[in-house]
């Protein structure tokens, strides 16, 4: 009995800390919360606007269809044809890059990875900080590098949109906390927080930090929602189910005060 009640200890405790460090990133490392509403049509679609653009070069997402994609997202075909089909001209293919995968080993020395299931293999936080945590890096041989994932190989694809920052150090989070992304400007030689790292803004993008913060939330709930496009619809049933469970309830329980009035 002892020897049982231990081995539970020991297994609650590693289910403990294996889910705060796998929801922190993996290997203790601190990251962004994101905040998604995957009912939000509007984010979904600039999120995939996003992927198209800037990922798609580089990364296929074999487990989507782009007509998948439109259904659920409540994208008109001929705005699909024209905005997002850039690699086929079938609207039913998958979304594959033209890029292969040979070239791209030698250019890269390692293949880019098929994002269709990244959300599941990395949680949103994760990659919410991951996109935002590029900074420039000279011995790096693309010139960039990321402060979550160091030595990538993968080079900063939305750095027009962000700018070009350089890391300064780490960020004290216990003593201080971190710095609200949100309130920083684009102003040149401003610092703000990403994950635990201090990045100092050296050119500015296209987008202001809360607008690139913004469109990375978006991207990252594309990546969400690639990861599991039943998720817009199973939720939706849910609603549905336990508003039905809750009517059924109270249905019951007039009935069962009907059938025992007399008896009280």
């Amino acid at each position: 009995m002892k020897k049982l009640s231990v081995l539970l200890v020991t297994l609650i405790s590693t289910v403990v800390i294996g889910s705060s460090a796998f929801a922190a990133g993996g290997h203790g490392a601190a990251v962004d919360e994101v905040h998604m509403n995957m009912s939000d049509k509007a984010s979904l679609q600039n999120g995939a606007k996003l992927f198209v653009n800037y990922c798609l070069s580089c990364h296929s997402a074999e487990y989507s269809r782009y007509n998948r994609v439109a259904e659920d997202l409540d994208i008109p075909l001929w705005q699909l044809k024209e905005n997002l089909m850039f690699t086929t001209e079938k609207e039913g293919d998958l979304m594959k890059t033209t890029m292969p995968a040979e070239d791209a080993k030698k250019w890269f020395g390692v293949t880019p990875p098929d994002l269709s299931l990244v959300a599941r293999v990395r949680k949103p936080a994760w990659i919410y900080t991951y996109l935002r945590a590029f900074y420039q890096d000279e011995s790096s041989p693309s010139g960039w590098n990321n402060s979550l994932f160091e030595n990538v190989a993968m080079p900063h694809a939305l750095y027009e949109l962000q700018g070009v920052q350089r890391k300064v150090g780490k960020a004290d989070l216990e003593s201080h906390g971190p710095i609200d992304a949100h309130a920083a400007s684009d102003a040149v030689g401003e610092q703000r927080v990403v994950g635990d790292t201090v990045f100092e803004l050296q050119h500015p993008g296209k987008l202001s930090p809360a607008e690139f913060d913004k469109a990375m939330a978006d991207l990252t709930s594309f990546l969400s929602y690639m990861a599991e496009p039943a998720q817009l619809k199973r939720k939706t049933i849910g609603v549905y189910t336990i508003a039905f469970l809750i009517i059924l309830m109270l249905l019951c329980i007039v009935l069962k005060a009907e059938y025992w009035r007399d008896v009280h």
